[in-house]
């Protein structure tokens, strides 16, 4: 533990202070010096039917820019909720009105639930256009182009993508829900990334974490349909006074058979049933039991007759039964029950009686439902039962690339160093050391190999998280797996090379033979 605390001591230092991003968007908060100039908290009251507790319905949330209880990136704030079980809104306004019409939407942002959220909203309004908009009067009926973000409360665990969509006709503005919304993948503590990329062809696609968890159309997934149907039911249209729509009826013809009794009961005495012979006609089921006394305070003329409890007849027990006898009953083998007559086919059935269709007056059909109503300011309008939501490096604009980059300025970082402090699993009890002090020291070489082996295991699976986003974070954070990278992909290399590149060498025969040789030639001069 001591050398891992040392390890995330040096990483901190290595993490540079937060700089403030150059991305430029139509609105880009990462909650700086001043903050509190542009963002105003809500001073309004809600309006319920039915309640006038002052105090509850009072938007008395605080907020203020914090870093978090964990610290990450040094000096990186955020808009941090203060309060909990209260209603809290806060707004700022865009410097202009954003017209989404024909371009890429992209709405981003960052959430860290510090205290967990076990119930409440998390998620971030986009207010539609109106010059007489004040962010001192923002209520939860204040209008809305887009709702986006987590939400999580009992069964209730999403993330929300609601856009309010003009009826062209009527003028009337309606809520179009996403039907198959995904989870809210908040966790307590951490940094959670929420991106929406809404294109001019109506397509979206819902990131959390930079993973896609929901794509589709707007046209089609959501509800109500942003089109409404071509024709509608006939509402003057009714059912003929004549009109047959039972498909079956009872046989007319029909006649109940003549041997059918419908006063047979459904089971009767089994008549093959014998009584066994240890069975004790005279002896009663339950007796009195004869452990319990008669209490000596007890009073017959005030208090009655005493009797002693019941209990059961032990005699009974080591017998089939006591007391009369009744034969068990049998289903009737005669039993028919009452006679109705089978259905048949209605002659005079027309079918299914529907209204006629007809033209559906306020029909209208809406081809680009994408280009949104203008957007004029940003805010959360919630009610949490938890403090400590902290928001941060909120994009809206139009470039998913700027996005991105946005995210490895802040979200990518965070999210690696938030997973080095998770704790690490337990290891097992290392087996006992053996009495032999060299296989002793055998078994702590390998209980300090496996130690190392399983720590750039751990390191791997981060360096490639990083990887994926972006490859210079990951030699900058973990070096020494670069490192091992490197080496494993030029070892084949080596091996190749240092088996092509030496010259053969020479066979010499063994001195054992030469020497046999000139002892042969001796013995041949001699001879």
């Amino acid at each position: 533990m001591l050398i891992q605390a040392l390890v995330l001591a040096v990483k901190a230092q290595e993490i540079e202070e937060f700089k403030q991003t150059a991305i430029k968007a139509p609105f880009l908060e990462q909650f700086t010096d001043g903050w509190d100039a542009r963002w105003s908290p809500s001073a309004a009251k809600k309006i319920v039917d039915g309640v006038e507790d002052d105090e509850l319905l009072r938007y008395r949330g605080e907020w203020d820019a914090q870093e978090p209880t964990e610290k990450l990136i040094p000096g990186d704030k955020g808009l941090l909720l203060k309060s909990e079980a209260a209603h809290s809104a806060i707004s700022a306004l865009l410097k202009k009105p954003l017209d989404p019409t024909g371009k890429d939407l992209v709405v981003q942002y960052e959430v860290n639930a510090q205290n967990g959220l076990e119930c409440g909203g998390a998620y971030v309004k986009l207010f539609t256009y109106d010059p007489s908009f004040k962010p001192q009067e923002l209520v939860d009926s204040t209008p809305y182009t887009i709702m986006f973000g987590p939400d999580k409360c009992g069964g209730n665990n999403k993330v929300h993508f609601i856009f309010r969509h003009q009826n062209p006709k009527t003028k009337v503005f309606e809520e179009k829900h996403l039907k198959a919304y995904p989870p809210s993948g908040i966790e307590k503590g951490k940094t959670s990334l929420y991106t929406l990329v809404v294109k001019p062809d109506n397509k979206f696609e819902i990131f959390v974490n930079q993973n896609s968890v929901s794509k589709g159309s707007l046209l089609e997934d959501f509800d109500p349909s942003v089109n409404p149907p071509k024709e509608i039911d006939d509402p003057n249209d009714k059912k003929p006074e004549d009109w047959v729509d039972e498909a079956k009826i009872r046989d007319p013809e029909a006649k109940k058979p003549a041997d059918w009794d419908e006063d047979a009961p459904a089971e009767i005495e089994d008549p093959d049933a014998v009584k066994p012979d240890d069975w004790l006609d005279d002896a009663p089921a339950t007796i009195p039991d004869p452990e319990v006394k008669k209490p000596e305070d007890w009073d017959d003329e005030e208090d009655g007759d005493w009797t002693a409890p019941s209990v059961p007849n032990p005699a009974c027990e080591v017998v089939s039964g006591c007391g009369k006898w009744v034969r068990p009953t049998i289903k009737n083998p005669a039993y028919k029950g009452k006679w109705t007559a089978p259905l048949i086919d209605n002659p005079a059935y027309k079918g299914v009686w529907a209204p006629k269709k007809i033209a559906n007056p306020d029909y209208f059909e809406d081809k680009h439902p994408a280009n949104f109503n203008k957007i004029g300011a940003v805010g959360f309008e919630l009610w949490s039962m938890q403090s400590g939501l902290l928001f941060d490096n909120i994009y809206i604009g139009h470039s998913e690339e700027d996005a991105k980059e946005l995210a490895k300025e802040s979200w990518v970082i965070k999210n690696g160093l938030e997973k080095q402090r998770e704790p690490k699993e337990e290891k097992t009890p290392e087996a006992p050391l053996s009495d032999n002090k060299y296989l002793a020291e055998l078994q702590k070489l390998y209980y300090k190999a496996e130690e190392v082996f399983d720590k750039l295991k751990l390191d791997a699976v981060d360096f490639i998280d990083f990887a994926k986003e972006d490859p210079v974070v990951a030699v900058k954070e973990l070096p020494h797996i670069a490192g091992l990278i490197a080496v494993l992909a030029l070892l084949p290399i080596f091996v190749i090379g240092s088996l092509f590149s030496g010259k053969p060498a020479k066979i010499e025969k063994p001195a054992e033979k030469k020497a046999d040789k000139k002892d042969d030639k001796k013995k041949t001069k001699k001879d």
